[in-house]
């Protein structure tokens, strides 16, 4: 009886072990090329083509919760110019 109990814990452990490995990640699939205003934006965070996406961009979050993939900082200036700001409003907030 203890062997069947611990086959199926062994046997729970490593489902949710898969299933924790195949948490789908939402990814950019494509870009707007059209700059955005500044004072609609709150935050981003970088997408690297290879780690789960199959394109490098930014997701900016706006205001209200929306996403929105602009190209890599490495691609547009304006992109970079937007992540100092939105790093620099950050930083004076804490």
């Amino acid at each position: 009886m203890a062997s069947r109990i611990a086959l199926l814990l062994l046997l729970g452990v490593i489902c949710v072990g898969f299933a924790s490995a195949q948490i789908a990640q939402d990814c950019c699939v494509k870009v707007a090329e059209k700059r955005l205003p500044l004072q609609i934006l709150q935050s981003y965070t970088i997408q690297d083509a290879g780690q789960g996406c199959s394109i490098s961009a930014t997701v900016f979050v706006s205001k209200v919760g929306k996403t929105l993939c602009v190209p890599h900082p490495n691609d547009k200036a304006w992109v970079k110019s937007y992540i100092r700001q939105l790093n620099q409003k950050h930083q004076r907030r804490h």
